[in-house]
């Protein structure tokens, strides 16, 4: 088990943000650069609001992000956030173009690792499923993925829609966690 009151959620509350998950994601910012002001955002399993806290840092008050989840979400007071409640299965994105799509979604864990290993792979190839349909030409795209054997057959898709990919970990992840983000730079054509 993990110790859940660890350093960075004690950070989270200290700081005011929403969850520890919040810390991953500035890290990922912070080496990568995947957000500027200005962009269009979706977040994809936005619950509790986290990574939300940060991006409205980013991209400022001409920027907009949209937050999708199947629980609910403690509103913003911010005029650039909306929030869906519902399922990312169901809800149609199509008619929208975003610069970036950051999804830090999990699969509830089951124990067998394989099978929750094979649970995020496909959130991940249905995270990757809406940016082909809704992501600008040279966008971002940023998910959280547990390594299983499926893992080097989704990176080898998304190396070639994409200038960059890189894997990584944040030191805000538990170093118990099995999670680690694949970060995409560039979508191309």
């Amino acid at each position: 088990m993990y110790k859940r009151k660890d350093y960075f959620y004690k950070k989270a509350k200290e700081e005011g943000f929403r969850s520890r998950a919040a810390y991953k994601l500035i890290e990922i910012q912070k080496k990568y650069k995947i957000f500027k002001k200005g962009d269009y955002v979706l977040d994809l399993g936005c619950a509790p609001g986290g990574w939300i806290q940060v991006v409205l840092k980013f991209i400022g008050k001409d920027g907009r992000i949209k937050g999708i989840d199947l629980l609910d979400v403690k509103p913003f007071k911010e005029e650039n956030v909306e929030i869906i409640k519902g399922d990312i299965y169901e809800y149609n994105f199509e008619n929208e173009k975003f610069d970036v799509i950051i999804s830090d979604m999990a699969p509830n864990t089951s124990g067998i690792k394989h099978a929750d290993y094979y649970r995020s792979f496909e959130l991940c190839e249905y995270a990757f499923k809406i940016a082909q349909n809704c992501l600008k030409n040279n966008g971002n795209l940023v998910m959280k993925i547990f390594q299983g054997k499926e893992f080097n057959e989704l990176r080898g898709v998304l190396k070639k829609n994409f200038k960059e990919v890189s894997v990584f970990k944040p030191k805000s992840s538990r170093s118990s966690s099995v999670e680690t983000y694949i970060v995409c730079k560039g979508k191309s054509l």
